[in-house]
């Protein structure tokens, strides 16, 4: 029987932790045994997640070892301070800059100069200490997989590599220096040359880099020579059993709607659809289902569709994939910047996967556009083009009218996590 191969993954993420950030890794450690790959993972053992999920604990095997060491979280401190407000800027929702508070000024400035690369940096040390002294006391572990962001997991694998003879394997679920919210941070110059500087060493030291998306491989093969390959998140195959469609016309957006992420173009579209056809406003809902930030809230009053949404708050994964299925239509946002077209956000392929009509809003050239084309599970447009939203939506309502509204994927089966899953094992062991 051939020996499965051993594999330490670092991250910061991990059950109970919610959103987007821990299914990538969780998914990948429940598939990696069937390709003879043991993964063990070392994670924070107190961390401060921004949002939580109890039905992930469920999906860990109790055959993986987990290593935990304790974190200092300076959020916990930012907390004490302005409350729940700190919550939001872990999870990345940056009010607005006209809208900030100076305590918030201060804290973003402080997250920007004063954590480099990011707020969890004061556990590379310690960590670096520790699983130093637990690779020497396990040499069958060859290969060590960082992920980020936060990027100073990164770091942790770079300090491993210099002091042991490892292999390293970077993975970067968004990209670095170039992602859009490192301009709200505030940095020095001096900052954004020590970001660079990092950025640098750990493209140019790990032995692999994975990124999810065309455009990250793009930048990257500009900054380095090492083998970059894609490897984009995924669905898992999850029996809901039968799960009834929303009589009403139902737009979902599921996930925190953060305020850049605020397309007016969008709210303006419906706005004109419900003054100019009385059978649409009687039947639209807008569904929000997630963190939502206050500049969305006032927005969607500002235009007079508060009054047509249903805000359910954060919601658990399963009951994610339930609304997922049960609406009509699915919103997919993401920020109009150039900054951000690299950006492919994970629920996009659970939106794939529950086979509802996508409406994709995002930046000229997003990656993510090409992706829900070419599998033919929606329809795009640009913050520009209101005109062609309107007739999206017309085109969407029309087909609920006659209860045709529905789409036919096609190539979803190569974005399940274990195909995903099956493609690491080949990084790894190539």
């Amino acid at each position: 029987m051939k020996e499965s191969k051993k594999v330490l993954i670092v991250s910061y993420y991990w059950p109970p932790a919610g959103g987007p950030g821990v299914q990538r890794w969780l998914k990948f450690v429940k598939y990696l045994p069937s390709f003879d790959i043991e993964p063990i993972v070392y994670i924070p053992e107190n961390a401060n997640y921004p949002l939580l999920d109890t039905k992930f604990v469920d999906e860990v095997s109790k055959d993986i070892t987990i290593l935990k060491q304790p974190i200092k979280e300076p959020y916990k401190l930012a907390k004490a301070l302005v409350g729940t407000k700190a919550n939001n800027l872990s999870a990345g929702m940056i009010p607005q800059q006209r809208k900030q508070t100076w305590i918030e000024k201060c804290l973003l400035w402080i997250r920007g100069n004063m954590f480099i690369p990011d707020a969890r940096v004061s556990w590379v040390k310690p960590s670096v200490k520790y699983l130093k002294a637990y690779l020497k006391a396990n040499p069958s572990i060859q290969t060590v997989i960082t992920t980020g962001p936060p990027h100073s997991m990164h770091l942790i694998g770079m300090h491993l590599k210099e002091l042991l003879n490892i292999e390293w394997i970077a993975d970067f679920r968004d990209p670095w220096t170039t992602i859009g919210y490192h301009k709200e941070l505030k940095l020095s110059e001096s900052a954004v040359k020590k970001h660079l500087e990092l950025e640098r060493r750990i493209l140019n030291e790990a032995d692999k880099i994975i990124v999810t998306s065309k455009s990250t491989k793009k930048e990257f093969e500009t900054k380095t020579s090492k083998p970059i390959s894609i490897i984009t998140n995924g669905y898992d195959v999850v029996h809901l059993g039968k799960v009834a469609l929303d009589e009403k016309f139902t737009l979902a957006h599921i996930g925190s709607f953060l305020s850049n992420r605020n397309p007016r173009v969008l709210w303006k579209a419906i706005s004109e659809l419900r003054k100019d056809n009385p059978a649409f406003k009687a039947a639209f809902e807008l569904k929000l289902a997630g963190k939502v930030s206050e500049e969305i809230v006032e927005t969607l009053k500002e235009f007079k569709l508060w009054e047509c949404t249903n805000n359910m708050g954060y919601i658990d994964s399963t009951e994610a994939l339930i609304q997922m299925r049960s609406s009509q239509a699915l919103l997919l946002i993401e920020i109009d910047s150039d900054d951000t077209k690299a950006i492919v956000p994970g629920k996009l392929f659970e939106y794939m996967a529950a086979e509802r009509p996508i409406i994709g809003i995002g930046p000229e050239e997003a990656d993510f556009f090409e992706i829900i084309q070419q599998s033919n599970t929606g329809k795009v447009a640009l913050y520009s083009e209101k005109d062609k939203i309107i007739d999206i939506l017309m085109a969407y309502f029309e087909l609920y009218q006659q209860d045709q509204l529905k789409v036919h994927g096609m190539g979803l089966q190569y974005f399940s996590r274990k195909r995903l899953t099956e493609r690491l094992a080949y990084v790894i062991n190539s």
